[in-house]
């Protein structure tokens, strides 16, 4: 019995260990008329191949910034960089403005109706709509 308990323990301490993976969604303005979005949309927008939205981002070292583009377009974060580098040279677009918190993107975008961002879905509230989940 008493190493039914260690083994539990163990467990227990292995998963609490592991990191969390948050449920991220892609957000806009309400006054934005947009209800919905595919995975391949968002993924233009965010990585400069359209501009009919304009992306808010996440800050550079946010843990939210790098799961966001794994599970969005299985890209690492310094390739999405090295792609924006490529569309600035070009004179083509700008990188999208970073912000330091869900709190902080959340607010940027609610009040632009083009904009759209990513947050943790805990953080959703009233002021702005989801338009995708990335589980």
């Amino acid at each position: 019995m008493k190493k039914l308990y260690t083994l539990l323990a163990l467990c227990g301490a292995v998963t609490l260990a592991l990191p969390a993976r948050a449920e991220i969604v892609v957000i806009t303005s309400t006054a934005n008329q947009a209800s919905r979005m595919f995975s391949e949309q968002a993924a233009q927008f965010f990585l400069g191949q359209s501009n009919q939205f304009t992306p808010i981002e996440q800050g550079k070292d946010s843990p939210i910034r790098k799961e966001f583009y794994q599970k969005l377009s299985n890209k690492s974060v310094t390739q999405v960089e090295a792609a924006w580098a490529k569309i600035e040279f070009a004179g083509k677009g700008t990188a999208p403005k970073a912000y330091p918190s869900d709190a902080a993107v959340k607010k940027a975008v609610a009040s632009d109706p083009s904009a759209i961002g990513y947050i943790n879905k805990a953080s959703v509230d009233e002021t702005v709509k989801v338009l995708l989940t990335l589980p």
